[in-house]
């Protein structure tokens, strides 16, 4: 109860003290706007560790070395837990945006921090505007912003982290469309975090694992097809892999 009250604590603290600091960051943007991007990501990317050591979270990262520095990716995972997009945006080199369902639009400070960091809301019910999403998405691409996206579209509860989802073919278009790489994510014992003895956080040991990239030109044409499943196998294996016993 102590972790979930002292997380509780600092967001309020974080959220009312970043009610002045958007504004001085939108003052800095309007003349330097990569810097206020650089700003805000670091800012953030500090706010989500601090609440993972709060959460006496310990993170094992393998595979970084798969993320290319010089160009935009679409990072893709697996989805078990909130902390997910905790654990992946901290580890982030450069500007990411997420794309998260379009509930979370309506919070307020939350919302607005989010659209400074390039994040999207997808309507899943509104095909014509989640197809909007993902071309802004592609836009993003293309200028340089890496995306990231969880393609199951909601939190898997049953089983292990292995069970997961069917990926949603539509929502790698933003690789298939700009040719970037994916980065596919492996992430392991996120949910024993909160969502496994929800409304309590317990310390509990994470793996991020990244993949090599997938790029998606060299890839055959049933295979192009089928990019969605394509990358879910990758998952999987690297979810499979973390389980075998360490020598």
């Amino acid at each position: 109860m102590l972790r979930l009250i002292l997380v509780l604590l600092f967001l309020i603290l974080f959220f009312i003290i970043s009610i002045p600091v958007l504004f001085v960051e939108w003052l800095i943007g309007k003349k330097h706007r990569y810097a206020a991007d650089i700003s805000q990501l670091r800012i953030v990317q500090g706010a989500f560790k601090i609440i993972l050591f709060l959460c006496g979270t310990r993170i094992t990262v393998i595979g970084e070395e798969h993320i290319p520095k010089d160009t935009a990716v679409l990072y893709v995972g697996n989805h078990r837990s909130d902390f997910d997009t905790v654990i992946t945006y901290s580890r982030c080199p450069g500007l990411t945006g997420y794309v998260a369902k379009d509930s979370i639009e309506k919070v307020p400070v939350l919302s607005l921090w989010m659209k400074r960091l390039y994040c999207l809301f997808l309507n899943r019910d509104n095909i014509k505007e989640g197809l909007k999403t993902i071309l802004t998405g592609i836009d993003q691409i293309k200028n340089g912003i890496s995306m990231c996206i969880f393609p199951e579209g909601t939190r898997g509860k049953e089983g292990d982290e292995t069970n997961l989802l069917p990926f949603k073919e539509g929502s790698l278009k933003m690789a298939e469309k700009t040719g970037c790489p994916i980065i596919p994510m492996a992430l392991t014992g996120t949910a024993d975090i909160l969502e496994n003895h929800f409304p309590l956080i317990r310390s509990a040991h994470v793996t991020l694992q990244y993949g090599e990239p997938i790029y998606p030109k060299e890839l055959s044409r049933e295979e192009q097809k089928r990019l969605g499943s394509y990358t879910q196998a990758k998952i999987l294996a690297m979810l499979n892999q973390s389980k075998l016993p360490q020598s």
